[in-house]
């Protein structure tokens, strides 16, 4: 599909604007919703108590989606192709937050650290049914700047796929943390 095609009648389905008709449409309208999402967070500062719960987790994906979706903040029922089992999402988010708790507590890792496996354990239980990656860096930006109080991360400066080459170390930083090496997507995650 090119980025100007229609999108199907699947792909509309719990759109709040009438008006979005394509991919660039739908790219345009979730970029802004985004923008005022990461300038509201910047205002408000979350705690890291709200931010490290189910309800913090859900709360950024609707601020992030919520003018564009309106099932935004809700977790996916459906299966995917990448993620969890949807019965699991809710466990497997608990353990996950259980786990960034245990590493701020202990200072398991420095804080950049915690945040980017944070955000890769967070992506990999695929909470909603879209914008998953998109969201798992804002909450680790959100961490990283207002509880470990480090400057937010560049993530490589466009992984949108505006910016290929960019998007293309990205994946291949996942995929070596899908592996176990973590270090890619650190070095990543500031560059």
């Amino acid at each position: 599909m090119t980025h100007l095609a229609p999108l199907e009648e699947d792909e509309r389905t719990g759109l709040l604007i009438p008006t979005i008709l394509t991919r660039h449409d739908l790219d345009h309208f979730e970029q802004a919703n985004m923008v005022d999402a990461r300038l509201w967070y910047q205002r408000n500062h979350p705690s890291s108590s709200w931010l490290l719960s189910g309800r913090g987790v859900r709360g950024v994906h609707q601020r992030m989606f919520g003018e564009v979706w309106d099932w935004a903040g809700t977790f996916r029922l459906s299966e995917k192709n990448l993620g969890v089992d949807p019965v699991r999402i809710a466990t497997d988010l608990e353990i996950l937050l259980g786990d960034v708790h245990h590493w701020l507590d202990n200072e398991t890792f420095s804080p950049d650290e915690i945040a980017v496996r944070f955000k890769h354990r967070l992506v990999s239980i695929h909470c909603f049914a879209n914008g998953n990656g998109r969201h798992a860096r804002l909450m680790a930006d959100l961490l990283v700047h207002f509880t470990l109080v480090q400057p937010m991360f560049s993530w490589g400066g466009d992984v949108s796929g505006a910016a290929p080459h960019s998007r293309k170390r990205y994946i291949d930083a996942l995929q070596c943390a899908d592996r176990g090496d973590i270090s890619s997507l650190l070095e990543f995650a500031r560059s």
